[in-house]
Formats: C-alpha cells, sequence, structure tokens
C-alpha cells in the first residue's frame, strides 16, 4: 500500500529510529510499511495519524495516490 511516511518522517527530521520509539515498534516495522511491505494494524495506523497529525487517510492509500499534506 503506497503511504507517506517516509516523506512525513523526513520532514521532521527522524530517523526511523526515532519514529519506531514513538510508535513503540522495531525499526525493522518502519521499513517495512515505509517500503509497502507490511500494511500496519488498525490500532498502529491510527496511532501514525496521530503521531502525524493528521488522518489515516492522509498516509495511505491502496490505489497509491498518496501526496503529503496537512
Amino acid at each position: 500500500m503506497k503511504n507517506s511516511l517516509p516523506e512525513r518522517r523526513q520532514e521532521r527530521r527522524w530517523s526511523q529510529q526515532r519514529l519506531a520509539d514513538e510508535l513503540g515498534v522495531s525499526r525493522q516495522t518502519v521499513i517495512s510499511i515505509e517500503r509497502g511491505r507490511f500494511d500496519p494494524s488498525l490500532p498502529l495506523a491510527f496511532r501514525l495519524a496521530e503521531v502525524f497529525g493528521c488522518r489515516i487517510d492522509d498516509l495511505f492509500d491502496p490505489r497509491g495516490d498518496v501526496t503529503p499534506s496537512g
């Protein structure tokens, strides 16, 4: 699933490890989500949206049309 996590993370100048720490997951989980190899659970998706101050559908788009906004 296409997502805007790398761009949003880089806008904050956060490493993958920093984001993993914020979420309480492993760095490997963040890498897998960013690369579209792993779809997060619904609770994790809500947490990601909370961390970035946006909606889940601002982060993820199964059609691949996600662009960072908001």
